[in-house]
């Protein structure tokens, strides 16, 4: 079912229902791709998960060596080492 045929079903205008969602999305303050709200298994296609700022560079931590995977798990950065036990592919 597409976003036409719910608003549809509903008796609700388009309009009405893109501005009240973009008003839950800046009260939750989400955005495009946010791995926040990623469901499991498609975080690890979701590029946001993965960036980390290295000497103020964006990088990608699935290319990263594994130790410093490690230290970024531990902060907090990635949500899980590539490859380990704990990876929700």
């Amino acid at each position: 079912m597409n976003a036409g045929d719910l608003c549809d079903a509903f008796g609700v205008g388009k309009g009405t229902v893109s501005s009240k969602s973009k008003k839950i999305r800046n009260a939750l303050g989400m955005f495009r791709l946010d791995p926040n709200w990623c469901l499991p298994s498609k975080m690890d296609k979701n590029p946001m998960a993965w960036l980390i700022s290295v000497d103020g560079m964006l990088a990608d931590a699935r290319h990263m060596p594994r130790h410093l995977q490690e230290v970024a798990f531990e902060k907090g950065l990635i949500p899980y080492i590539p490859g380990s036990e704990n990876s929700e592919q």
